[in-house]
């Protein structure tokens, strides 16, 4: 019952997390820039802004891991979060 209750749990933040990361990539693709932490949330870190036009490749990489994060939760929400042990 503990496991069942850590994949629900990780599936949902998965799912949450998805959703995030896919909105973050559409509004940097349409906006033309990208910002790496949400200055709300974090208060204390810089909020560095990536212009698609003036820092290409810091754009490129802030999509890129983005990507990569969307990829790697949508994995979770579909498989799950550890594989069963025998």
């Amino acid at each position: 019952m503990h496991f069942f209750l850590y994949e629900i749990v990780a599936r949902v933040v998965a799912i949450y997390l998805c959703f995030d990361c896919c909105r973050k990539i559409r509004q940097g693709i349409l906006e033309r820039k990208t910002t790496w932490f949400n200055s709300d949330f974090l208060d204390w870190s810089p909020n560095w802004i990536a212009h698609r036009d003036a820092a290409p490749i810091r754009y490129w990489i802030q999509i890129g891991l983005q990507i990569v994060a969307f990829i790697a939760c949508l994995v979770v929400a579909t498989f799950g979060w550890l594989p069963t042990k025998a």
